[in-house]
């Protein structure tokens, strides 16, 4: 099986569904990662004053991740951080079309289109366009991740709320999801933020207890063709 991971910015891959990617490339499935945003550059006044040095960084830990989680390859994309909104959306549709076109998986997950993130609501419209369930679309299944720090914080405001369905067993591969993420030391934080680790595998337990298992991912079904 051929599994893509459409994420918005480096770290959201791992914090969404690391985990996941981590079981499903030790049950031998072939996970692509596909991070849309060059990342960070949305914390500085004017994009032009960001240290490249520093994006290339962030690029290079992502690949990182993706060879600790088990992925097969990782595709990094140059859409402003934080300013999707900003890009023709058939742009993005178009650059996602080539990936899938490339890749041609199976399953995809990707991002809630109820995140506070806009970059991970475009994300989410663009995606389901993408993947029109039209004649030679590869895609049989649709999931949207959970991203902490984004999810939770639009307190379900913004719709569609993220309402989870599907739930996958991560005990073996917690530890891998906190140790990938602990790379991204910039985008990492102490706790109580949702993004420390100790928040993270509080989430994952509690996730877990919700199905009866020690911990776990969610996940909300989109669309699935059988």
């Amino acid at each position: 099986m051929t599994v893509l991971v459409v994420a918005a910015h480096p770290d959201d891959e791992v914090l969404g569904c690391g985990a996941t990617i981590a079981r499903l490339a030790k049950e031998g499935h072939e996970i692509y990662i596909a991070t849309m945003s060059e990342g960070i550059t949305s914390r500085y006044q004017q994009r032009e004053q960001v240290d490249m040095a520093l994006v290339e960084s962030l690029h290079a830990r992502s690949h990182q991740v993706a060879k600790m989680l088990g992925a097969k390859d990782t595709y990094m994309q140059n859409l402003p951080d934080n300013c999707f909104d900003t890009v023709p959306l058939l742009d993005i549709i178009k650059s996602i079309e080539a990936l899938i076109a490339r890749v041609t998986p199976e399953i995809i997950y990707t991002h809630h289109g109820g995140d506070l993130n806009i970059d991970h609501a475009v994300i989410y419209r663009a995606v389901l366009t993408a993947t029109r369930p039209v004649e030679g679309c590869p895609v049989r299944e649709l999931y949207a991740f959970e991203v902490p720090s984004s999810t939770e914080w639009a307190f379900q405001q913004f719709t569609p709320v993220f309402k989870p369905n599907t739930f996958v067993d991560i005990s073996a591969t917690l530890e891998t999801k906190i140790k990938a993420m602990s790379l991204y030391e910039s985008e990492a934080r102490k706790f109580p933020h949702p993004r420390s680790p100790e928040a993270l595998r509080t989430m994952a337990q509690w996730r877990g207890s919700l199905v009866g298992y020690e911990a776990a991912e969610a996940f909300e079904l989109i669309r699935a063709i059988k």
